[in-house]
């Protein structure tokens, strides 16, 4: 299954999808990820720690689940072919660059056959490219 870093920042946070993607994680917790997911994450940790959504006690505990879960994934590296699939995504559909990578990852570790295989994230048009890649996309 791959994460994408919406889909795991709810197992770090509490947020509306926290309960969902714990149950996903539980029923197959060998998550692949992209290269730049934990920097992705650390962003989304610190600017709640700016909008004082967190304090700092709370920042340090969702910054050792990260690291836990961190140990046990599998990266998807950087390399010149997934460049070259995050750009062409990013002439084929609306997505951000970091999106865009995000997706170039999940096709790589699918050797570009995506059916039957799992994309998870929170956001909407990352889900609805991956769904037009091919991936079967939860909720």
């Amino acid at each position: 299954m791959f994460w994408d870093s919406s889909a795991i920042t709810p197992l770090i946070a509490q947020e509306a999808e926290s309960g969902l993607r714990r149950e996903q994680y539980e029923s197959c917790p060998r998550m692949i990820v992209w290269y730049g997911t934990r920097l992705e994450i650390e962003s989304a940790l610190a600017r709640k720690k700016r909008e004082d959504s967190f304090t700092l006690d709370e920042l340090r505990q969702a910054q050792e689940v990260l690291q836990t879960l961190e140990r046990g994934w599998d990266e998807v590296t950087p390399t010149l072919v997934l460049r070259e699939r995050a750009i062409r995504l990013l002439h084929t559909h609306p997505l951000r660059a970091a999106d865009a990578f995000q997706l170039a990852a999940a096709l790589v570790v699918s050797r570009e056959f995506p059916k039957g295989h799992s994309f998870l994230t929170g956001d909407k048009r990352l889900r609805e490219a991956a769904e037009r890649e091919g991936f079967q996309v939860d909720a």
